[in-house]
This record gives C-alpha cells, structure tokens and sequence, in this order.
C-alpha cells in the first residue's frame, strides 16, 4: 500500500496515519510506502515528530512527487491487491499492467498495513486498542524558502541560454487550422477514455515527458498498437479521432493532447468531453466538437474520411454548428463547438503558445 501523492495529501493526511501506527509494525505481508506530497509536508512531519514512528512501523519513505500514482515506483506486485491514497486507480496507472488498485483513505491504509487486510479503521479500538487519534495542524507551517531560485530579470533571462541534454527536445511548432481538409478517422473509441489510455503513464513512458517526439511513439498504445504508425503515415493531411461521452477523463495530463497533436490530430468528434481534457485540447490546437446527435456516433467507423469545410469562416464568425460529411458513405453530420473566444482564437492560431508569440511580437513591433 502507498500513502500519499502530489495531487491531494497534506500534512493531516501523513500525521493521523503516523500516530495510528505508533509503537506498531506493519504486517509481514505489507509492502507499506509513504509519498509525502511535497517538501513542505516532510520538513513539518519531521518537526512534528511523525517521521519517526512511520520509519519504526516498516514504512518506507520516498521522495516528494506523484511517485507510485503514476507508475513511478512502487509498483504493486503481480496478482496482489494494492491500497493507496491517490485519486485515481485507471487500469495500468501504477506500473503493473493487470493491477488491482484500491482507493482509500490514509485511516484505512493504515488500518491494513497493521493487520495485513482491507480493515474499517472505526474496528481497530476493538481489534488493537487504537484510539482514533485528533491530529492539529502546526502553529507555525514550515516553508524553507533558502530552496528558491528567484526568476531572471526580463532583459537578462532572454540572454540566459537554456542547457538541454539529449533527451530534452524544444516543443514543436503547430500550425494554424486550415479553413478546410479533408482527413481519415485513425481511432474510434467508446465511453469514458482516460488521459491514462491517450497517454499512458509508467517507467517505461514518463522518462520522455521533455521529449514530444519519443513520448509520441506510446499514444494510444494500450489502446490500438498501430494507432501511432498509421498517425504518422497520415501526418501531412491530418486525421481526426472519434469519442465516446465524457472522452478525455482523469488526470489533467498535458501530453494526452500535445503528443496527439504532433502526430497530426486536428480534430476530435465526441459525445461529450471531460471539462480539463477539454481545454487541453484548444491548448495546443486541436478542434473538439461534439455531435449534435449522438446516434450519429454509430454511423461513423474507423478509417471513414470525414470533410471539414469553412471552418476558420465559421469558428470567426462565431457560428456554434458545423457540418461534416463522411465522404466515405456519403453522410452527413451536424456538429457544434462550445468554445470561447479565447479558445476560438488559440484553435485558429495552432494553440496557446502561437497566440502568445503573435502578442509578443507585438509587442516587439511597436516597442
């Protein structure tokens, strides 16, 4: 089991486990790792006095980060039940490919580290004697400020020139939308596809998170293994995917859309989209629309090439419904977009990052 990670612990969340173990060891058939969420939380939890009786307990300490959320370490053994304190358990996501991934609370984690099974933390003043202890925050939060590095000036960080290893690649650039194309549909998926499945996490995965190009060779792995190959091939014209409802859950992972985009995604056709993913979307420039008749989900099969036409026209113009044809079966398709003028603006200009250079130069030219 695994208490704690970046996205949502505190220092309560460490303490009340610390002091249910207290005076206590973890069960021989416990694996029992602690995350702690940030540095901050460590260095109160060490002045607090709670390191101490986790270290005693069997618990192994890890550094700060996601960690063993993300498949980084930690991962749970083949066939075995694993309990952990994170906010998402997709199947995969920690490391091992058949994992069976509990959520809970740190209460029950550490309920199960002392009796070796999935127990209610309310039965451990029965079984062992363990009140439920009060825990209190620190009078004063330790926040060791000497570990940050303030920011360049403007005029001295743009001289400042940026160190890369070989496995540190600049982003790509993407181009603007067109006004019209034509392109294949590479993926059809169902309901509810996770940031998990778009992109997976793991070892295997994560080491090229600085690296697009490399990272974009596990899109949609998981999923359809020629996926990523057939993307390249259709590179140059671009391709849309098609989405069940809720496309795009979980974590708010932005490389589910930037690794997408460089393999030529332009256009995504859901049901309906998870908000975060979403926006991740119009981030980097790629047009999520949804259908207007879901049932038109059914009509619409992998390889069918759909036919976009006026779309800088009809996005500038701030008309919601769009029409796309499936040249394939000669049908057609009523679509609308609930984008804001902001995202409007980033999807016509290939995402956030061109809208900003447009501004800064400017800036530049009338400087």
């Amino acid at each position: 089991m695994v208490v704690g990670s970046s996205a949502n612990p505190g220092y309560r969340d460490f303490a009340v486990v610390a002091q249910i173990v207290k005076g206590r060891h973890a069960s021989r058939d416990v694996s029992f790792d602690v995350n702690p969420s940030s540095r901050p939380v460590l260095e109160n939890l060490v002045a607090q006095g709670h390191r101490m009786p986790l270290i005693t307990a069997g618990a192994r300490l890890h550094q700060a980060g996601c960690m063993g959320c993300i498949g980084m370490g930690q991962a749970p053994a083949t066939g075995r039940n694993s309990l952990r304190t994170f906010p998402r358990n997709f199947p995969g996501r920690s490391g091992t490919k058949e994992d069976s991934v509990y959520l809970c609370s740190p209460e029950t984690a550490a309920a199960a580290a002392l009796t070796g099974v999935i127990t209610d933390p309310r039965d451990l003043h029965d079984e062992l004697g363990i009140a439920y202890p009060r825990i209190h925050e620190p009078d004063t939060n330790l926040v060791n400020t000497d570990m940050l590095v303030a920011p360049l000036a403007a005029d001295a960080a743009v001289k400042e020139e940026l160190v890369k290893g070989p496995n540190i690649k600049s982003l790509p650039d993407f181009d603007p939308l067109p006004d019209a194309f034509d392109a294949p549909v590479l993926l059809k998926v169902g309901d509810n596809v996770s940031t998990d499945e778009i992109m997976p996490a793991g070892q295997k995965v994560l080491p090229f998170r600085s690296n697009i190009p490399a990272i974009a060779d596990f899109v949609y792995y998981q999923v359809d293994e020629t996926y990523v190959q057939r993307a390249k091939d259709a590179r140059a014209g671009g391709h849309v995917i098609v989405g069940g409802d809720n496309y795009g859950q979980g974590s708010s992972r932005e490389h589910a859309a930037i690794a997408p985009r460089y393999l030529g995604l332009r256009v995504v056709v859901a049901k309906s989209y998870a908000r975060i993913h979403w926006q991740n979307l119009a981030n980097f420039g790629i047009l999520g629309l949804e259908f207007d008749d879901p049932a038109d989900y059914d009509r619409i099969d992998r390889d069918d090439v759909l036919s976009l036409q006026g779309l800088r026209q009809s996005l500038e113009g701030d008309e919601r419904r769009l029409q796309v044809a499936n040249t394939t079966k000669g049908q057609t398709y009523a679509l609308t977009h609930r984008l804001s003028p902001r995202q409007v603006e980033m999807i016509l200009a290939g995402g956030l990052i061109p809208v900003f250079r447009r501004r800064l130069q400017a800036q530049g030219d009338t400087a």
